[in-house]
């Protein structure tokens, strides 16, 4: 698409802010700012907790010792899970291209409390630098997964306390983001920006706020008796001392079920915004993909039981739980089917964003499919800790939210840079990581079918073939990564300018320079058609 109007040059927020260097950004309270600062702190995580999984696919290329012993890869699964979910995948939508886009989504200069917003990076960047000193401190990096079950975590001589003490910093943060942006989609609404002329993104930040406020203190307070458990004894969850085990996999569990879709309904609402934009059409239903995230929301926390169909529960419980999972599916459906009608007959460019934006419904589709073999009692019991769990949860995280996060990085980036990365090589990145993925994880998710447990540091000779797939599979999504970087590194840097709307879009965001002001907008705009009525922006 050509840009639709002139090519700004103002500085816009990167001008003088009255401080200089890096102080101009740790202590600017302006949300673009800080949605940068954001950016750069979990896209750093990720590429450490990448590095991470790209050592573990090396060590189980083949049976036997490959690069490192059994306590080594132990420690090694367990920081890659707590970087990857608690550090990048939870707090990344919300906190980088939340806070650089939904304030001016809404037509608001700003954040409801910018004070408040800054801090909740810093508690971010402080729960990351515990996190960070566990590794090297104590005993050495936790050993338990990410899931710190107990019994075992109460047990282990490694630095568990100060890993978890880490996480439950973060999770301040998490709920400090909850509560900003709720409040600021509540009071700060332009005129004319009705509930109903909200962007499908706003909609799906604004369900995900509620889930951090609601399911995040219930973390808290399990990693806290995680620590009692350690340090006092307390014993609550330690059969030997009358405790049940299976007490704290509820807790964790009813927090982290719905942390699940902290992970993944933002990820739909930049996939709500990409697909009519790329294929030049309103998006099909759009109040129904709006109600839908609220029900994700709603339903997703009711269905943790799932997690435990073989842990011991009643057969009752049992079918709730199963009934609840396969509700929980529907309003998922209702968000495909809607981008799929989207997609007919629209005049569809194939651009890097939409490259990434279809790769997230195809693979999600198919972790969403294998979710329900996981939802079914009878197919669970026989997956259950397998790779299959393993293949089905990065379809879902990485094949969802990962591919939407870059499909939001093509999208929004340039906005805030001024600048366009080379589309040749953005699509060659993208064919290289979407083959990638799927050698990567398919793989997996066959050998759990075959029976490979996971979390195992060594494995059958029958199993060794699919594993060296897999781990070529993980060589050839890296050299995607490091194509995509790159190639947006320099694009940012010294590609070509970008328009104030290089995409067409309807959206308010597009309707201001490039790079936006400091305040966003000259003057308070007025809304006065829905975010998706491309009439006037160049789209035919």
């Amino acid at each position: 698409m050509e840009p639709t109007e002139p090519t700004t040059t103002a500085a816009g927020f990167w001008s003088d802010t009255g401080r200089s260097g890096i102080a101009s950004w740790i202590f600017s309270t302006d949300h673009k700012r800080i949605g940068l600062l954001y950016f750069y702190s979990v896209f750093g995580f990720f590429l450490v907790a990448v590095a991470l999984g790209l050592l573990l696919r090396i060590e189980l290329m083949a049976p036997g010792r490959t690069i490192m012993g059994p306590q080594a890869y132990n420690a090694l699964f367990t920081v890659h899970g707590v970087v990857m979910v608690f550090l990048f995948i939870i707090p990344g939508f919300q906190g980088s291209f939340g806070n650089l886009v939904m304030p001016i989504q809404i037509g608001a200069r700003d954040v409801a409390f910018p004070r408040l917003n800054l801090l909740s990076w810093w508690l971010y960047m402080a729960g990351a630098a515990i996190i960070l000193t566990s590794l090297f401190t104590g005993g050495g990096p936790p050993d338990t997964g990410w899931t710190f079950y107990l019994p075992f975590s109460g047990r282990t001589g490694t630095n568990v306390s100060l890993a978890v003490f880490g996480v439950f910093v973060v999770g301040f943060s998490s709920i400090v983001t909850g509560v900003n942006f709720i409040t600021t989609i509540h009071r700060l609404r332009a005129e004319g920006m009705t509930w109903g002329r909200l962007p499908l993104f706003v909609w799906s930040l604004y369900a995900t706020a509620w889930v951090q406020i609601l399911a995040t203190p219930i973390l808290g307070i399990t990693l806290v008796l995680i620590i009692a458990e350690r340090l006092l004894g307390t014993g609550l969850f330690e059969p030997g001392q009358g405790g049940d085990p299976l007490m704290y996999q509820h807790l964790f569990w009813i927090y982290s079920h719905p942390a699940v879709y902290i992970m993944i309904l933002p990820a739909m609402g930049v996939i709500s915004e990409i697909i009519p934009v790329f294929a030049r059409k309103p998006i099909f239903g759009y109040r129904m993909i709006a109600f839908s995230s609220i029900a994700i929301a709603a339903a997703g926390s009711l269905v943790w039981g799932h997690h435990m169909f073989t842990s011991g529960m009643s057969d009752m419980a049992i079918l709730v739980f199963s009934f609840l999972t396969f509700i929980v599916a529907i309003p998922s459906a209702i968000k495909v089917f809607n981008w799929i009608s989207t997609l007919y007959r629209g005049s569809i460019s194939l651009e890097a964003p939409m490259l990434f934006s279809l790769s997230f419904i195809f693979l999600f589709s198919i972790g969403g499919l294998t979710g329900l073999v996981q939802g079914a009692a009878a197919t669970d019991i026989h997956v259950h800790d397998t790779q299959f769990v393993v293949g089905h949860f990065h379809y879902v995280i990485f094949g969802g939210s990962g591919f939407a996060f870059f499909a939001a990085m093509h999208y929004w980036l340039p906005k805030f840079y001024g600048r366009r990365y080379a589309e040749k090589p953005a699509i060659i990145a993208w064919a290289l990581m979407f083959t990638g993925f799927n050698i990567l994880y398919f793989s997996m998710i066959v050998l759990g079918l075959e029976g490979m447990p996971r979390r195992y540091y060594d494995y059958l000779p029958e199993f060794a073939p699919l594993n060296l797939v897999s781990t070529i599979g993980s060589w050839i999504l890296a050299t995607g990564l490091m194509i995509l970087l790159v190639n947006l590194f320099m694009g940012l840097r010294s590609g070509a300018r970008a328009g104030s709307n290089p995409w067409g879009g309807a959206t308010l965001e597009w309707s201001i320079p490039t790079p936006p002001p400091t305040e966003n907008f000259a003057d308070e705009p007025v809304v006065t058609h829905g975010p998706y009525d491309f009439r006037g922006t160049g789209v035919p």
